[in-house]
């Protein structure tokens, strides 16, 4: 079966109640593309507010959890109260969480354990810094980022078809600076194998892994070119090779996971991305 296309929105600490009710009414009021899952992510003061407003169709996420379920931890939301609010998803692992809060490879894996066992669904997010990049330790990084959620989670696939893996490179967030599709390609594929490997196939097959890193409605065109030819071959019946250049390098990008140009008109554009042309 075929992983369907996944596009989150993350609006960070952004936006009155005034301007999250205008992203929330464009969204509502645009044609989207039915075959792609849509997700936002708005402050945690506005959640159950933007769950009662938007439409049938577009999930709600928290943009962050603890690790317990309740007690004496003044600014934290527990994956309990998530859950019992009705917002299925939470983002785990943010690189403004790891590097600006402490979120520490441990922390991560702590709260996606948390949040699995109340039921909610998990982009987890892992990616280097330029530092780590520059030094040829991406792939090392990610895998270890990797094995620490294993440890807490074990059999993760058991819960496999409930965490969408987010590539985020720490340097591509909110810099403007964005990962070649060959760079995003060569983590997501080596992503795959470790699921693969340390999970199992079905896990390696069915997860969906998403690129995060100053994505907008120009460049995401280019990381998901393929996406899009991938998805006319099959219609059509024919070979892969044939016409689509891009999917014998990159096939493992599965959607997008979006910053700053979520909270603009664009958001549309990049969500309809993969519709066949």
């Amino acid at each position: 079966m075929p992983r369907k296309f996944f596009v989150g929105g993350n609006f960070k600490m952004n936006g009155l109640l005034a301007d999250i009710d205008r992203i929330v009414d464009h969204l509502n009021a645009a044609k989207l593309d039915p075959n792609t899952e849509v997700l936002i992510s708005p402050p945690a003061i506005y959640l159950l507010h933007v769950r009662d407003r938007v439409k049938n169709g577009i999930e709600v996420a928290a943009q962050n959890c603890y690790s317990e379920k309740q007690g004496a931890f003044t600014g934290e939301i527990s994956p309990l109260q998530i859950a019992d609010s009705g917002i299925p998803w939470v983002i785990i692992g943010h690189s403004e969480r790891r590097t600006l809060f402490g979120d520490i490879d441990s922390v991560v894996a702590g709260k996606v354990k948390a949040a699995l066992e109340e039921g909610l669904n998990i982009i987890l997010c892992v990616g280097e810094t330029l530092e780590q990049r520059d030094a040829g330790e991406t792939l090392k990084v990610v895998e270890h980022q990797l094995d620490c959620v294993k440890r807490e989670i074990e059999p993760w696939g058991n819960v496999a078809h409930r965490i969408v893996i987010a590539y985020e490179p720490v340097w591509a967030i909110g810099t403007g600076k964005v990962a070649t599709a060959g760079q995003a390609q060569e983590v997501h594929a080596d992503t795959r194998k470790w699921l693969a490997t340390r999970v199992g196939q079905k896990a390696a097959e069915e997860t969906r892994i998403i690129y995060g890193g100053s994505v907008n409605a120009k460049n995401c065109v280019e990381l998901g070119a393929f996406l899009l030819h991938f998805s006319v071959s099959v219609s059509m019946g024919e070979t892969c090779s044939y016409v689509c250049p891009y999917a014998a390098t990159q096939p493992d990008l599965d959607g997008f996971l979006v910053g700053g140009a979520s909270l603009k008109p664009e958001f549309v554009d990049i969500i309809n991305s993969h519709l066949k042309k």
